[in-house]
């Protein structure tokens, strides 16, 4: 088991510093020791290989324990306290900074958003849920594009604690709020 997360961490770093077109097999293979065709046994292609790589470390909160009112500032601070501890693990930082690369790595980011933001979100057996987590989504990818990747200010100096509040308001109103123009 060991073993295969290291793995897993020699092809992150990989895709993360060569992108999904120029990392190969046998790259990801020498960088953790291991034969080629290993990879091939365990993840049947680059594509595969990428998908165990992205989404090794997702976890999608529980949103159904947490008081209604609230949801959407613990949204927020599950993902925002994530980033601030390790950029480099996070499967959201990590697809965002490849997803430019590929169309099959914009849709493994597709894959994964359902998984963390879209499967909490219908658990809350809200009507619209795909419309409600579509909008948060591009609010917490606006976040983390902003203030993680793009380092932008003041957003990327400002303290944690600045941010998951108003932030945390906005997911609020696409968790509980109207859908329609109106």
């Amino acid at each position: 088991m060991r073993r295969n997360q290291d793995f897993l961490h020699a092809a992150r770093d990989t895709f993360a510093t060569r992108g999904f077109e120029q990392t190969t097999i046998r790259a990801v293979a020498a960088k953790a020791g291991i034969d080629p065709s290993m990879v091939m046994r365990y993840f049947g292609s680059k594509a595969g290989l990428f998908t165990a790589a992205a989404t090794m470390s997702a976890e999608p909160p529980d949103l159904r324990g947490v008081a209604a009112d609230r949801r959407g500032e613990v949204l927020v601070r599950h993902f925002a306290s994530r980033w601030e501890e390790d950029l480099t693990g996070d499967s959201t930082i990590f697809l965002m900074r490849t997803a430019v690369t590929a169309p099959a790595v914009a849709a493994q980011l597709q894959a994964t958003f359902d998984e963390l933001i879209l499967g909490p979100v219908a658990g809350l057996g809200q009507q619209g849920a795909p419309r409600r987590a579509a909008l948060i989504g591009s609010q917490l990818l606006g976040l983390a594009l902003c203030r993680y990747i793009l380092r932008l200010e003041p957003l990327a100096s400002l303290a944690l604690d600045e941010i998951v509040p108003p932030v945390g308001r906005a997911v609020q109103g696409y968790l509980t709020g109207p859908l329609d123009a109106g």
